[in-house]
């Protein structure tokens, strides 16, 4: 038996070269071995389907032997993907290319075709490098199409609906009318096989009248054709069953009332001059409508401008004596030809030169795809440049270009998108601005603690989440601004000054900020320094208490002593500590060091008067304190811990990626930490992968509570060591 259909796949490529040949059996002797032992369901062998799909492929699409080749090793290593390393050397690049396609096209398991049918038609396209790969697909359910009951009925099901969501549609873009009507007949046949019986029933009993019909209309335009040296066929083009059942339920009507069902076509012989073609079409017409009165609001004229898709034809209605509405098409023979099976078939029937001709077609298929024609109703695909990327159970959902992680997350849900963290992308864990493709299978990592930042708007490009992210930042910003004003308000009285509206324009001028609401939000975000808040006004006021804490400032650097520790005010309001020798002086947290409540600090006196906050083991301590020992000041946290969070930068050195990343996300929500920044990137020692190496910035409320994190951290499986750094 296998060399029967090895012979009959010879005889299917008798149109080819000998190397062409020699291709297409190499490509088949694979598929042969990848589903050798498979059955159908009528317990044939299973390589009957792929042949049939050549048959179809060779017959009626009138493609060549790169895609007969191309589906043949498709149908090999979607079996078995070992097959498949050697593809490209063998048979070239774009033969290699569209058998790849085609295997991610047959990946395709669509959920719900009918609520995301165009998503998935544009994912077949999106796959679809080379526009062969298409009508290779459409080919191949064409052939499962005429063999559905050999299928379970599970599956029988699953393929009648994704034939009518997304295949047919694609056909009727591209034309291919004849592959089209025949699909919809067998999706009826299939779907609701009662009144597919009943319309093709009255098909039946009624094509003796519509033959009589026809008699009667061509009897008095015979001898005026034959005078007009006019030569034709004449057909009686009767409507699917399908397409019967579609207008009987738009327009709520019987089968008798679809007055349309059938229409006569002129097949004209002419020479394949354009011109000529077209005057010969109207020439027709013309006598047509001198015999039966036409309706003009019915004339469709795709001769001067044809179809997106190649379709040329002359449409009309007449009334014959009788009233009867009669739909007319006027076309030539090779119109008609294109219009039934496509251009490629076309050149197949004809046995014309093909090269030039099919690569200027197959240009005009990949515009039809990414250009699809608007009249063709419910089939429009929209730009192909959007990125379809699934969710781990399967759903579809489409993004424009550019989308990155944290896009994908607002898509789902906006709760999601302001939770989260980072992403398993196929697998991978990834940062939130990594950027999405088609086929991508994403999985979205979130943090309860996690809140949006203002830089999220610079890498989103969705308007859902550059608009919920806006959202949650203005609601963020009014709290801050809240928490700002009252802080601004409680130091004002320490200082005991005043400042008016004037004066805030003032100090928003001098600080860089737009409006009194920003400068707020940020002394509640900690993001500015009090202190040099409080420069300014002893500036702009040049009081008398500026004068004494210089003064005092003098005494501290020279070595004075006071005899008691009073309060000093903190760079970011809160007074949480205690600096010795020194009368309310303004200080802030030295950014080399980034000291958190509870660690063991000093203070440093710097030459404009402020004050520093370092930890003893900092990486300056020791230079300070032996170069300037009159500038230092011990430290002495308060007993109760402030309200506000501060914030630490963390490096994590681990063996591996994969299971980490989500780890650390968990131990951070057990302890309470926020995350502000995450990201993950390989370590290598030399040109080996060692590891991975995971920079975090987190907020917490002490050492104590940083301590407990770390410690958590430290137990994690693959953590080899964390580390606090420079706050960058």
């Amino acid at each position: 038996m296998t060399m029967e259909y090895k012979n009959e796949m010879e005889q299917l490529c008798g149109m080819f070269t000998d190397s062409e040949k020699e291709k297409i059996m190499s490509a088949f002797g694979l598929a042969m071995k990848s589903v050798e032992g498979m059955k159908r369901g009528n317990d044939r062998p299973f390589i009957e389907h792929p042949i049939g799909v050549v048959r179809i492929l060779v017959d009626e699409v009138g493609l060549g032997a790169d895609s007969v080749t191309a589906y043949l090793l498709h149908e090999a290593t979607r079996f078995d993907k070992g097959l498949f390393a050697n593809a490209e050397k063998d048979y070239g690049s774009r033969i290699a290319g569209m058998a790849d396609s085609l295997n991610k096209i047959s990946a395709i398991r669509p959920k719900d075709t009918r609520l995301e049918a165009e998503n998935y038609r544009k994912l077949i396209i999106s796959y679809s490098s080379d526009p062969r790969v298409v009508l290779i697909k459409l080919a191949d359910r064409l052939e499962v199409m005429r063999n559905l009951d050999l299928l379970p009925k599970q599956s029988r099901e699953r393929k009648n609906t994704e034939t009518l969501m997304l295949y047919i549609p694609l056909a009727h873009q591209l034309g291919l009318y004849r592959l089209k009507s025949e699909m919809e007949n067998l999706y009826f046949k299939y779907s609701d096989i009662v009144h597919y019986r009943e319309i093709t029933n009255k098909l039946k009993a009624t094509e003796r009248s519509r033959q009589n019909l026809v008699t009667a209309f061509i009897n008095p335009l015979k001898d005026k054709l034959t005078a007009c040296g006019i030569k034709y066929e004449l057909k009686a083009r009767t409507k699917t069953a399908y397409s019967i059942w579609k207008k009987m339920q738009a327009q709520s009507v019987p089968f008798e009332g679809v007055y349309d069902v059938f229409a006569i076509r002129f097949i004209i012989d002419s020479p394949p001059d354009h011109d000529t073609e077209k005057d010969l079409c109207w020439r027709v017409y013309s006598l047509v409508t001198e015999e039966y009165e036409p309706d003009v609001s019915r004339l469709r004229d795709w001769l001067s401008k044809p179809k997106p898709n190649g379709y040329e034809s002359l449409h009309t209605t007449v009334k014959n004596k009788e009233g009867e509405a009669i739909e007319v098409q006027i076309r030539t023979r090779r119109m008609d030809d294109i219009a039934e099976n496509g251009f490629a078939a076309h050149w197949a029937y004809k046995g014309i030169k093909r090269a030039k001709s099919m690569d200027e077609w197959l240009a005009s298929v990949k515009k039809l795809l990414e250009n699809p024609d608007p009249s063709v109703s419910g089939t429009a695909i929209k730009s192909i440049d959007d990125v379809l990327v699934y969710t781990p159970a399967g759903d579809l959902r489409r993004l424009p270009k550019g989308a990155c992680v944290l896009d994908f997350a607002f898509e789902i849900h906006s709760n999601l998108g302001l939770k989260c963290c980072g992403a398993k992308v196929n697998g991978r864990i990834m940062s939130i601005r990594e950027l999405l493709h088609t086929g991508d299978v994403v999985e979205i990592m979130q943090n309860k603690n996690q809140k949006p930042a203002a830089d999220w708007l610079n890498f989103v490009v969705t308007p859902k989440a550059k608009a919920k992210i806006r959202q949650k930042l203005n609601e963020e910003e009014s709290k801050h601004a809240a928490a700002g004003r009252e802080l601004l308000q409680r130091r004002l009285k320490n200082w005991k000054k005043e400042v008016d509206d004037d004066l805030m324009n003032e100090i928003c001028k001098r600080f860089g900020y737009k409006t009194s609401t920003d400068f707020l939000s940020a002394l509640g975000t900690e993001s500015f320094d009090i202190a040099d808040l409080k420069e300014f006004l002893d500036e702009y006021f040049s009081s008398e208490e500026d004068a004494s804490r210089h003064d005092a400032l003098e005494n501290a650097e020279s070595g004075g002593h006071g005899n008691e520790d009073i309060q000093g005010g903190n760079g970011s309001g809160d007074g949480y500590i205690t600096i010795g020798k020194l009368n309310d002086i303004g200080y802030s947290f030295a950014k080399c060091c980034n000291p958190i409540y509870g660690d063991d600090v000093f203070a440093f006196v710097t030459r404009n008067g402020g004050v520093k906050i370092h930890r003893m083991s900092c990486p300056n301590a020791a230079r300070l304190i032996e170069n300037y020992p009159y500038r230092i000041q011990m430290v002495k946290w308060k007993d109760t811990a402030p309200a506000a969070n501060f914030q630490v930068n963390l490096k994590i050195v681990a063996e591996d990626e994969l299971t980490n990343g989500q780890y650390i996300l968990d131990e951070a929500g057990k302890h309470g930490v926020s995350i502000r920044s995450f990201s993950m990137e390989d370590h290598y020692s030399g040109k080996n992968k060692s590891g991975t190496v995971v920079k975090m910035q987190v907020s917490v409320k002490s050492n104590q509570h940083l301590d407990r994190f770390v410690s958590g951290l430290k137990k994690l499986d693959g953590v080899k060591n964390v580390v606090r750094v420079k706050q960058s």
